[in-house]
This record gives structure tokens, sequence and C-alpha cells, in this order.
């Protein structure tokens, strides 16, 4: 029998609660790496406004009905027995006894979204398989695989061992999951194993670290909040904010999950008796005046020395040139933050400002809390796109080929970043998926989200021209939105474009991922082209409740200037946090209470520094199919 608790996040929650009850017993004040900025209770209006919260995001689907809940426990629950068995087999494959091998153990560990009990309707699942030391990685990818191959459950099977952090991704009887391993330095895993004792990361391997490093950290979070369901709320509130908004996304360069829970975190240890309402605005205030790149901590670092790399600035040149760090609490410290650049800093940190705005105004009872979630119409902001489409013959072949593209893009990102006549680069996350191509006179057309791909189409099978030559059949679509400093300039950016679909098709043959009828294309449209890949219902202008919309293509004020609002009534001091790096300083990551700036770079010099200091893109020899010619004007 599987132990239910490891899957749930209601045991764990209940002693969660209890250790903070303590440790706010023992000292009510300091959370985290300073001390509160507020200890003052919700007040009548505040339990209104946090109603009122938790009513505007039922629409939203946010909320899982308890047969959902109760469906992924038996998903996990199916999945943990599936794990056990494959265990015992390959134990028994290795000469083991079977007296041995039926005790050696094993388990499935959540983490995420659904470990932190936020996780959606539809959401996927991030879960973790823990093995014994006599089970590598290897058996991971080749048997157990081959074991998922051979349940009627698992669809849409796909393994990806070459990635930074190896993973197999499959839909498990309507559900999605993504599935890590590690392997521990023990002989057997017993059921009711706490992974968050550094010593256990002693004598593994970087890949199994990183593996693990998903539960310490979630189990961390939950540990340095002073409230959960408080915390819990207001994370979900953000984390709809921020996908309404176009800013979720750390393969792209904005934030990931982790992410937006360790900043919704740090804002309750800073306001640790506030309600959920009362955080989501204090979310705004303390972000949008946030001294980047002073990094967002939750704990002092541990000083643990199993020699693994952790994000120190002191040691680590290029860790001085991250622009939004935000720092992983458990061993092996890392910044999470990584991908960001400076167009993705900008686009973030101007979504702060507009959701302080919208949410003082909300306080106010001048709007509601629909206003936050109303999604900005992306293709209006810009008069410049790049399109990125990526082809395959069939559709198998593309969830492959658009999961590499997408990890590339934010490379393109800061070579267009580089460019001295673009001042920003705005990806949006969304990528659009298009009626089959042999369905619309072989061209791209996008389809609203949710729209379901015609049934009579074989996207399985492959088709060919007259010729014999394999064709494209299906397509996804990115949108890049441009800025120029200037409005009368020519740029052309043909070898930006080349050097980014060459390095593409160069990943994709080292790892034997290219088929026939791959193919990768990006071609410069102006707005009024928009038309040609994307429904008019896509393209039809949004405006806000009030009426008001974004001014297009205007210049935005400084993000660090002050207007006059009402968070400014508020003693909260914001911006008192400084970071030392002091090399000398036996506190690596000092915060205090001092005005101060962090020492830093421009953003156009942290970039840069940024992306010299990563790992070069290897070159590729042309691909007959690309085309690659952008001219802007």
């Amino acid at each position: 029998m599987w132990p239910a608790s490891q899957y749930t996040h209601t045991n764990h929650a209940q002693a969660t609660v209890k250790t903070n009850e303590h440790q706010n017993q023992q000292n009510l004040k300091t959370l985290g790496m300073t001390s509160a900025i507020s200890m003052a209770g919700p007040k009548p209006i505040d339990v209104e406004k946090t109603n009122d919260l938790k009513d505007s995001l039922v629409p939203f689907g946010v909320f899982e009905s308890e047969a959902e809940m109760h469906h992924r426990m038996e998903v996990l629950g199916a999945l943990h027995r599936l794990v056990r068995q494959w265990i015992r087999d390959e134990s028994l494959r290795k000469n083991m006894p079977p007296s041995v091998a039926d005790t050696v153990g094993g388990n499935i560990y959540t983490f995420g979204s659904y470990r932190l009990g936020v996780h959606h309707r539809g959401a996927d699942i991030d879960a973790l398989c823990v093995a014994p030391r006599h089970i590598d990685r290897a058996d991971y990818f080749q048997s157990f695989y081959e074991l998922l191959k051979t349940q009627p459950q698992v669809k849409d099977l796909r393994a990806v061992e070459d990635a930074y952090v190896p993973v197999i991704k499959m839909n498990f009887d309507g559900i999605e999951i993504d599935l890590l391993f590690a392997r521990l330095a023990l002989k057997e895993i017993p059921d009711s194993f706490d992974l968050r004792d550094d010593i256990l990361l002693k004598n593994l391997d970087q890949k199994c670290v990183r593996s693990l490093n998903g539960c310490r950290v979630t189990d961390e979070i939950l540990r340095l909040v002073p409230n959960i369901n408080n915390f819990r709320l207001t994370l979900r509130a953000i984390k709809l904010w921020a996908k309404r908004h176009g800013i979720y996304s750390n393969t792209l360069g904005y934030l990931g999950g982790v992410s937006w829970a360790m900043l919704v975190a740090r804002t309750c240890q800073l306001y640790p008796n506030a309600l959920p309402a009362t955080l989501v605005h204090k979310f705004f205030l303390v972000f949008s005046q946030w001294k980047w790149p002073q990094p967002v901590l939750l704990k002092q670092p541990d000083a643990v020395n199993l020699g693994f790399p952790v994000w120190d600035p002191r040691v680590n040149v290029a860790d001085r040139f991250h622009l939004m760090p935000i720092i992983t609490p458990a061993y092996p410290q890392q910044n999470s933050t990584f991908n960001v650049s400076a167009s993705t800093r900008t686009v973030i940190m101007e979504e702060f400002r507009l959701g302080l705005a919208i949410t003082d105004e909300i306080m106010l009872s001048k709007c509601g809390w629909e206003r936050l979630f109303e999604a900005p119409n992306f293709f209006s902001r810009y008069k410049h796109f790049i399109v990125l489409l990526a082809s395959s013959a069939r559709a198998l072949d593309q969830l492959q080929w658009c999961g590499l593209i997408e990890s590339k893009i934010r490379h393109l990102i800061a070579t267009l970043e580089r460019n001295q006549h673009i001042t920003i680069a705005h990806v949006n996350p969304e990528c659009y998926n298009s009626v089959p191509l042999s369905t619309n006179n072989g061209q791209p057309l996008a389809l609203p989200p949710g729209t379901p791909v015609p049934a009579d189409v074989a996207l399985n099978e492959i088709n060919k021209n007259d010729k014999g030559e394999v064709i494209a059949n299906v397509c996804s679509m990115w949108f890049i939105g441009l800025v120029f400093d200037k409005t009368n300039v020519n740029v052309d950016l043909t070898y930006d474009i080349s050097s980014f679909t060459k390095a593409v098709h160069y990943q994709a043959e080292n790892t034997n991922m290219l088929r026939e009828g791959m193919t990768i294309e990006a071609r410069h449209v102006r707005r009024k082209q928009l038309h040609q890949f994307l429904s008019p219902s896509l393209l039809k202008r949004e405006r806000t409740a009030s009426g008001n919309k974004r001014k297009l293509d205007a210049p935005q004020p400084p993000l660090h200037k002050k207007t006059k609002r009402l968070s400014e009534s508020s003693t909260d001091d914001i911006s008192c946090f400084s970071y030392n790096e002091d090399s000398n300083s036996s506190n690596m990551y000092e915060v205090n209470l001092q005005n101060g700036n962090a020492s830093s770079h421009t953003p156009q010099e942290a970039d840069r520094n940024k992306s010299a200091a990563e790992k070069q893109m290897a070159p590729a020899t042309e691909h007959p199919s690309t085309s690659n010619s952008i001219a802007c004007t």
C-alpha cells in the first residue's frame, strides 16, 4: 500500500502549520532575511476584499473539484505502483535475492504547484522518482521507459534524457506528468523518507542533485511562510495574473512557477499577519520598487560544503550579472531566474508597476479584482513583429520540435537585444497552434485558444507531394514584438535570424531529433499583416472594463519613478533593502535597513556580460528549407 501522505499536500500542510506556529511563538518579528515591514492584522475591509478575490478566481478554473483531486491521487498511486514494480524487476534482473528485492523500496515525490497546493484545473504534475543506489539513470530511461510504453493509460510519452534536468514526459490517464529521476546512495528507500537532509546529496552526481532540488526547494518554501493558507490563495492570484499578462515562462526568460512562489513567500514574510487581498497589493508594492539586481532570499543560506556549485557573486563572476536574482532556499542555492534578459525584465517590471496601480484602485473600491486579471492585447502594442514558424510532418514530431525551438528562443532575444537599433524584443510566451496546413492551402492560421484541431485530419500520418517529398502538415508559431529606437531606421536582421535557425538545426541533428518535414522559418511582419497568421478573434482589440487601453508604442516612465498613489501614503519602507557585496563580509547576502543601492551594472552591460558568460551555441550548416531574410524599416 503506497503512503498517500506523500502525494497530498494536506498532511504536509498540517505538519508545516504546526512547525510555523511554533516558530512564530519563538520569534514573531523576524521571518526570512529581515524583520517584518508590518505586523498589522486584518481589518474588516481586508476580509471583504479577500472574499471578493477568492470569488473572482473561481471563473478561471484555479480550484479543482473533489473528484478531480481524487483522480490525481489515483493517477499518482498507479504511477507509484509502476515504479515499485519496475525497481523490483530491475533488482531481480541484477541478481538480487527476491527477499531483498521486495524491501528496497522506491518512491514518488511531488513538487511544484501540486506540492504547494496551488495547482489549477488541468495542470500538470511535477514528480520525482527516487530509487536506491543499484538503480541508475540508464535503467530509468530504458527499462522504465519501455514499461511505460506498455501501459494503456500512458499517451504522448517522450524522454528528454540530455536535458539539464533529465525528464520523462507523459499523459497518464488524462494528467500531464513530468517525471524526474534521482538515485540515492542508499540500499533502500523507506516509505516515510524525508528528502530535506543535506547529507543525502553526498556522493551524488549533478543531475540527481538537480532533480532532487525541486522537492527540497518546495518543502523549504512551505516551511518558511508564516501562514500557508494565506500564502496559497495569494500565490494562486499572482500566478493567474502572471499567466494572463504573458510573463509566466522560465524557458522564455520570464519567471517560472518556483520564482513566483518565492516572491509571494517573501511578501508573506514581510507582512506575516496580512490576508491574501492585502498580500496581493503588497506584492506589487514591494517588487515594483525592488532594487534589482539585489537578490531575493527567503533565508540566510546554509553553510553546507559538499562541493556543489551555489549562487555566489563573490566567487562566480557570471553571478554578478544576473538581472533579477531570486535564490532558492535549499542547498545548493541557485538563481531560479537565470534566463531573465534585459527585455523580459523591462516587461516584468512594467507589469509590476501596472499591477500596483490596479490594486491601488481595487483597495480603494474603485474597481473589482477582475480588472487585475484582464489580459492585455499583445498584438496591439507593437508595429513590428518577428514570427517564428515551426512545422513538422506529424503531430508527434511537432511536440519535440516545438520543445527544442522554445528552449532556444531566449538566445534569439539576447541577440536581438544586442542590436543597437532595438530597444526591446518582447516575446509572447503563447505558442499558437495552427490549423493543419493541408486544410489551409499550405498556409498557417492560428486557432483561438481552446479550439480543437479538425478530427478528420490524420495528424500522425506523413504526407508527400507529387515529387515524393515529405511536406509539413502541422505548424506552431511564436510572435516577438520589436521596438526600434528610431522610426526611420533600416535594420537588417538576416544574420541574427540565420544564426538562430542554424543553431536549432545543429542541436536537432546532434540529438537525432531532426525528421523529414521539420522546418523552422522566421518572418518579419507588420501589425497590419498579422491577419495572415492570426484569426480575427485573436486580433480583436481588447479594452479594459473602464474603456482605457495601453498607449501603443509610447515611452514608459522610468520604472523607479514614484507616482502619487495609495501606496505612497503607507508607512511601509520598501526602498530600504541593500545588498552587501563586500568580499570580506562573513555574511554573503547581508541585508540591512539602510537606504542604499546594490552594486550593479546597467541592464545593457549586465546582459552583455551574462551573454558572454553563457555557453555559446554551436554553429551549423545552413538548412535548405529555412528562410531568414528580414529587414525592418
